[in-house]
C-alpha cells in the first residue's frame, strides 16, 4: 500500500474517506446520496446525514447539468477528519467556476449553492488541472454536541 501524504486542505489526519465516479445520469444523483448517507451513518455520525444528503444532491445535480462532458465522469468525495467532514464533487468542465445567485422566484433552478451556503460550515470552488471541485465542509463536533 503507498502512502498517501496529507491533503493541505484539510488540515487534521483523515480518518474515513470514500470516492466513489459516477455516469453523469439523473439516476447518479439519488446513487451518490444514498451512497454518502450509508457512509456517514457507518462513520458514526448519524447527525450529519440529512445535510451531507442535500449538499451531495445539489452539488452531484450541478455538475450533472452544468459539468457534463460525454464519456466523462463525476466524482463525489467524502473525507472524514476529528473535526470536519468534507463533501467534494468533481467535474469535467472548468472554464465556468460557479458563483451563487439570487433567482427570481419564477425560476425553477438556481438555489443550489444558495443552499449548499448555507448548510455548510465552509464552502468553495477549486479549479483542479481538468474541471473544477466544488466542496463544501460540516463541522463534525457540532454534530456530536446536538444529541446532549
Amino acid at each position: 500500500m503507498a502512502f498517501a501524504p496529507q491533503d493541505p486542505r484539510i488540515p487534521d489526519p483523515v480518518i474515513n474517506e470514500g470516492r466513489v465516479d459516477y455516469v453523469p445520469t439523473p439516476i447518479s444523483v439519488t446513487r451518490a446520496r444514498r451512497h454518502a448517507t450509508r457512509l456517514i451513518a457507518d462513520w458514526g455520525h448519524p447527525a450529519l446525514a440529512d445535510d451531507t444528503a442535500l449538499i451531495v444532491s445539489e452539488l452531484a445535480t450541478n455538475a450533472l447539468r452544468h459539468g457534463h462532458v460525454p464519456g466523462r465522469l463525476f466524482r463525489v468525495e467524502l473525507t472524514l477528519t476529528k473535526t470536519r467532514l468534507r463533501i467534494a464533487v468533481s467535474d469535467p468542465r472548468g472554464e465556468r467556476l460557479p458563483r451563487p445567485r439570487r433567482p427570481s422566484p419564477r425560476d425553477k433552478h438556481g438555489r443550489g449553492l444558495l443552499i449548499v451556503r448555507a448548510l455548510a460550515d465552509r464552502w468553495g470552488v477549486r479549479e483542479r488541472t481538468v474541471g473544477k471541485e466544488i466542496w463544501a465542509e460540516l463541522d463534525t463536533q457540532t454534530s456530536c454536541n446536538q444529541g446532549e
